[in-house]
């Protein structure tokens, strides 16, 4: 198992959580075995947790259009894809082809590959040739930090009413509350999070999930 991203909860608490929420299967377990062994990158691969309540969010939502950004080794792609209404497709916007292999052979183990169409491309390219029209009923930011706001900027018009967005490490490990970090990902965050919460189009509850999970409603 990698290690946890939740530094609001002592390792007590957070093995007490995962083993009274929905348990890994074995196509997990190998993902997340794969990904530990690429080195401190895997630290971008989401927490198990937050993957489960992706997935419960996905199917209790009848999501059948959802969007990610940064898919990295696909943990994300594949807990979403799985919560899908039937039908329903996962646009996955990533720009390594190294990275995402290892997803792909994941997402055809758990038989959901044919549910996941993954765009090697900048992901603001991407969601800016998507249609105009509001159409997307969930969407997952996670990439690069300076990048949040322009990738909200092109998700918000495109959510259906009640459309949800969920943006990870909101907390940043407790970074943005902390004066002293000033590098541009802490600031970034920090934007993006005052930003949301001045948006009249939405609202935003901070979820204290693994790094920090805002969960915003498009109105």
């Amino acid at each position: 198992m990698s290690e946890p991203k939740d530094f609001t909860l002592s390792p007590e608490l957070h093995d007490y959580v995962l083993a009274h929420s929905v348990p890994l299967d074995a196509v997990q377990r190998d993902l997340i075995e794969a990904t530990a062994a690429l080195g401190a990158v895997a630290r971008m691969q989401i927490a198990p947790e937050q993957g489960a309540f992706m997935t419960l969010l996905t199917a209790a939502l009848g999501a059948s259009t959802v969007v990610e950004v940064g898919t990295f080794t696909g943990y994300s792609t594949l807990c979403l894809a799985r919560g899908l209404a039937p039908g329903g497709r996962v646009l996955a916007c990533d720009v390594s082809d190294e990275w995402t292999a290892l997803g792909r052979r994941a997402w055809a183990a758990a038989g959901v590959a044919d549910r996941i169409d993954l765009r090697i491309a900048p992901a603001r390219e991407t969601l800016a040739a998507l249609p105009a029209t509001r159409h997307i009923d969930l969407a997952f930011v996670d990439a690069d930090k300076p990048s949040y706001r322009d990738y909200l900027g092109e998700l918000i018009p495109r959510m259906v009413p009640n459309g949800v967005i969920l943006v990870d490490n909101v907390l940043w490990s407790g970074s943005v509350v902390d004066p002293a970090a000033t590098d541009p990902d802490t600031e970034a965050i920090r934007a993006c999070n005052a930003a949301l919460a001045a948006d009249d189009r939405v609202d935003v509850v901070i979820l204290p999930i693994a790094d920090g999970l805002a969960f915003v409603r498009v109105h």
